[in-house]
């Protein structure tokens, strides 16, 4: 039963050990010439003013994953509409599940607040 999956754990490994090999031979074989003016911040060919990094609002975060959530599920309605007239009214039905699952998340992020730009 579990040989099925041999070639997929033959591709993983080979992937994963692949990965490994090119990090540690760059790693190796890599040049390292580290001077300061190299490891000096750089942004725009100004000098930087203060801190190099600053704290971001959780909101730019949570808006790309909503967008990727809700863009991902959308996804699904062209396979849908493929088959839309084999599925007939079972189909139609359970997409419509699927649509109110969503309009129930949406309106959740709504009114929790999350889409607000401020």
């Amino acid at each position: 039963m579990l040989t099925a999956y041999a070639p997929l754990a033959i591709l993983l490994i080979i992937a994963v050990g692949l990965s490994v090999a090119t990090v540690i031979i760059g790693h190796i074989f890599g040049p390292r010439r580290p001077t300061p003016i190299k490891n000096m911040p750089y942004e725009s060919g100004i000098r930087p003013i203060g801190s190099g990094t600053r704290r971001m609002p959780i909101h730019f975060y949570l808006v790309a994953v909503l967008f990727i959530l809700f863009d991902i599920e959308v996804v699904f309605f062209l396979p849908w509409a493929v088959v839309f007239k084999k599925l007939g009214l079972f189909g139609l039905i359970e997409m419509g599940i699927f649509i109110v699952i969503l309009l129930v998340g949406y309106v959740y992020v709504w009114k929790k607040g999350a889409l607000e730009w401020d």
